[in-house]
């Protein structure tokens, strides 16, 4: 199952990396398009609107309807767009792209798990976060360079994608049966909470507050350096990888924390632990900020999977709706929050948006209200079951 495991990081790494490249090159598109903030801002929008709306409805269909080969064709929407609304239409297909993608790859996470649920999320993240990371980087060493025409180069990405994300379905496909009969005895054996809506509310809302602030950092923290510190926009793009790669390495710690100690600790020191240091970081320098953005990563991104996996125990049975749900509602948050924030920017400056912005880690707080699903007694049993594999001669003792 690892291998599949593996194999889904990897198309999500290159899913994140063709769709991590128009942020990337937002400056150069501002220069070259004469565009303002609010069409930098509608930009994110097109896409991510496009993604939120329809991937819980990819995820509640695909729960009664798999299509396992749905996978790879979730890699074919990518284009080069010479004017404004060419661009615009190329976002709206990159949402789709991701609408199709992200909730059938998250089902087969879940699917090739066993009992990790939490590591098997955090790997399939941890290799989309890296391609996020990934896209200022090649687009300060590939696109800059070269000019908006060497985007065409990474269409070999998509093919590469598509092939991957072929045999991975072609294994989906041949195990789906023993998957529905699994699934069917756990939701025999397992009921939603019973306060699931509430739930799901203080989850939303701790998912508005991780990507609207990921958002002013993700597309608007090149503008940041270059106006406030007069870096290049090279300089500014991998100083935006620095801080994309950082998410990227956090990613893999919420899973298997969440796992070992349970989700809502995880999900509490990940979304409030970032409040220290997003408060800071409007009011030191350029090397104390790039260190800042470093620490914000790592713990802000041991959240999602965590708060995915959550939620999925919450409604067993609802893998793909859940899926669909949250990532839905992760690119709505996204989108609306960079065409809000390039508003903002506009009618104030980009160090006022970021000012702002770092009060949203204070959300974080409401986590105190989730119900602890898993109860100490269970993670009493993990603990013992844990200690006994570690110490095989306990009982003779």
């Amino acid at each position: 199952m690892l291998g599949i495991l593996v194999a889904l990081s990897a198309s999500h790494l290159i899913n994140d990396t063709l769709q991590a490249l128009l942020p990337a090159i937002y400056p150069m598109l501002k220069a070259n398009f004469g565009l303002t903030f609010t069409q930098i801002g509608m930009i994110t929008l097109s896409y991510q609107l496009t993604a939120s709306i329809l991937q819980p409805v990819v995820g509640t269909y695909t729960d009664r309807n798999p299509k396992p080969y749905s996978l790879a064709t979730g890699m074919a929407f990518l284009s080069l767009a010479r004017s404004y609304e060419a661009i615009l239409l190329s976002s709206v297909l990159i949402g789709m792209g991701s609408s199709i993608f992200h909730p059938e790859a998250s089902r087969v996470a879940h699917m090739a798990a066993g009992d990790r649920h939490g590591f098997a999320q955090a790997l399939f993240q941890v290799g989309g976060n890296l391609g996020t990371s990934l896209g200022p980087l090649l687009a300060a060493l590939v696109i800059v360079p070269n000019g908006q025409r060497s985007i065409l180069w990474f269409t070999l990405l998509a093919l590469a994608g598509i092939l991957l994300l072929s045999g991975v379905g072609a294994w989906y496909g041949g195990n789906l049966p023993r998957f529905r009969k699994r699934a069917g005895a756990t939701a025999e054996t397992a009921a939603a909470h019973p306060r699931v809506a509430f739930s799901i509310c203080i989850l939303l809302a701790l998912v508005f507050s991780k990507y609207f602030y990921l958002v002013s950092l993700t597309n608007y923290y090149t503008f940041y350096l270059i106006q406030k510190f007069g870096v290049s926009i090279q300089g500014a793009q991998l100083r935006l990888f620095v801080f994309l790669f950082s998410v990227a390495a956090g990613t893999i710690l919420g899973g298997p924390l969440g796992d070992r100690f349970g989700r809502k600790y995880v999900i509490w020191a990940s979304i409030l632990g970032v409040a220290p240091f997003s408060l800071v970081l409007p009011h030191v320098g350029l090397n104390a900020a790039v260190v800042l953005t470093v620490f914000i990563g790592v713990i802000l991104a041991s959240a999602f999977s965590a708060i995915l996996v959550y939620a999925q125990e919450l409604i067993p049975g609802r893998v793909g709706m859940i899926a669909g749900l949250f990532f839905g509602f992760a690119f709505g948050i996204g989108g609306i929050a960079s065409a809000a924030l390039g508003r903002l920017a506009d009618m104030t400056s980009i160090n006022f948006v970021f000012n702002v912005c770092a009060f949203l880690p204070l959300i974080g707080v409401i986590t105190w209200f989730l119900p602890d699903i898993e109860g100490a007694s269970q993670r009493a049993r993990r603990l013992q079951r844990e200690s006994s594999v570690s110490s095989p001669h306990a009982d003779e003792a």
